[in-house]
Formats: C-alpha cells, sequence, structure tokens
C-alpha cells in the first residue's frame, strides 16, 4: 500500500465509516487502520463537518453526530477552516475544473493548502484533478493487493 502522510477524508468516507455502510463502510476501516498503523495524519475540514451533519439533524439522530464527533477526536483528525486562502484556491480549482461542485473545490483546496498527499473520497469526478493524489475509496481493494 502506498505510505501517505496526511490524508485527507472527504465526507463520504467518514458516512460508510460511521453508518456503516455495507458496500464501502469495511474497505474505509481497514484503510483507516493501515493508515494509521502507518503513523499517517488525518485532516478534514468544516465542510465535512456540515455535509455529514446534514442527515442526523434531519433525522433528529444525536447519536450519529455524537460518533462523528468521537471519530474527530479519538483519529486525533485535524480539521481545517476555510480561509480566504483556501477560498481562492477553491475558486481557481473551479475556474479550471468547471464541472467541479463549489463544495467539491473547497475540500480540494482545504487539501491542498493544509499539506495533504492524499485525497479520500469517491467522486470519481474529482480524479481530474490532479495537484494531489485523489484515491477512491472503490480502488483501495485492489491498490491493497499490489
Amino acid at each position: 500500500m502506498t505510505e501517505y502522510k496526511r490524508i485527507f477524508l472527504d465526507t463520504n468516507p467518514i458516512i460508510y465509516y460511521l453508518q456503516h455502510n455495507t458496500e464501502f463502510g469495511e474497505t474505509v476501516k481497514a484503510f483507516l487502520i493501515a493508515m494509521r498503523k502507518e503513523r499517517a495524519q488525518f485532516v478534514s475540514s468544516d465542510i465535512t463537518i456540515e455535509e455529514y451533519c446534514v442527515y442526523p439533524y434531519r433525522e433528529k439522530n444525536t447519536a450519529l453526530i455524537d460518533s462523528f464527533d468521537q471519530f474527530v477526536s479519538l483519529s486525533e483528525m485535524e480539521i481545517v477552516h476555510t480561509s480566504e486562502v483556501i477560498a481562492k484556491k477553491a475558486a481557481q480549482i473551479r475556474a479550471e475544473f468547471t464541472a467541479f461542485k463549489a463544495m467539491d473545490a473547497l475540500q480540494l483546496a482545504t487539501a491542498v493548502i493544509s499539506g495533504c498527499d492524499c485525497f479520500l473520497t469517491n467522486d470519481k469526478q474529482l480524479q481530474q484533478f490532479t495537484e494531489i493524489k485523489v484515491q477512491l475509496i472503490r480502488n483501495l481493494e485492489a491498490s491493497s493487493t499490489e
């Protein structure tokens, strides 16, 4: 498996892991454990907090929010807050990749500005971005056997 030092977790891997997604939950779990053993640092953003919490708030499921908070704490995940520098980088990304959504551009910009070397997601479209390694969850099993 490729050695990463700082891994940015997009919202979907966190959802898959914490909500025990039947298709990808175990894959994400195995990746997180392997990377933790390699002493990789996990990073995400306040955008992830917003995206993750919509469903639990809508469903009035505070247990899911508590699980998220525990995950952030136990994994010692760094939460990077959106800044002017990140916003401008996101604008540059959207200028080049016109099909990217604003939130995706903000997530990618946060990963780049915060020095991550991997962006873990399942959003295939984001692989077009080459300034950082975009690792798709669906490809993890294949890459872990290499």
